[in-house]
């Protein structure tokens, strides 16, 4: 999995944004761009609909060989055997989450200080993700971390950091240079008029950063 992560773009979906078929339209695009990983996040879908979509997606990386992160719903990522799930630090405890899916899946978990970021480590996340590194209007709770203090969690763990929170194609080569092994954006690619040239844009910043 690491090799996923390395230099990685992953794209995380939002529900709140456009319809399901539209969504499904774009994640194409992103994924011919060469996005990297695709999470699926449902805030206000039922779990029924949650699951008949996530099957969607499943379906669809398997395809074209991306994993699929299933956000915050550990049932959900079971049902549909997706390849893993993110988790908050609000949400079911890593250590509980690892020895329910196992070994081999994903588990990322969201980290803002170096204390929730070593415990992920230690507890077995597979890879964290840092933020908000730039002010967001996709998750409104979310407080923007101190370049001070993401450097320092750079320097303490050694586990794969993916920079979350308010990243786009005008400051994403920011974040890139301080060492992040990915970017996960949401607008920078959805939000655009032709998602496959959004993704390839993306991508090329770290080939030149």
């Amino acid at each position: 999995m690491n090799n996923k992560i390395d230099k990685a773009i992953y794209l995380v979906t939002d529900d709140s944004k456009m319809d399901f078929d539209t969504l499904y339209e774009k994640v194409i695009l992103a994924l011919k761009g060469g996005i990297n990983i695709l999470q699926l996040r449902e805030k206000k879908s039922s779990s029924k609909v949650f699951y008949e979509h996530a099957l969607k997606m499943k379906t669809l990386c398997k395809k074209y060989n991306v994993p699929l992160i299933i956000n915050d719903r550990l049932d959900i990522a079971q049902a549909v055997d997706a390849d893993g799930v993110h988790l908050g630090q609000n949400d079911l405890p890593l250590t509980i989450a690892r020895k329910i899916l196992g070994p081999k899946k994903i588990i990322g978990i969201s980290a803002r200080t170096v204390e929730d970021a070593l415990n992920a480590q230690n507890n077995g996340a597979t890879y964290l993700g840092v933020g908000a590194v730039f002010p967001t209007n996709t998750k409104e709770d979310a407080k923007v971390i101190s370049e001070k203090e993401f450097n320092t969690i750079r320097s303490f763990v050694s586990i794969p950091i993916i920079g979350i929170g308010g990243i786009t194609l005008d400051n994403a080569s920011e974040i890139i240079n301080r060492g992040v092994d990915g970017i996960a954006v949401v607008s920078a690619i959805l939000d655009q008029k032709n998602p496959k040239e959004a993704t390839k844009s993306l991508k090329h910043l770290f080939d030149i950063v």
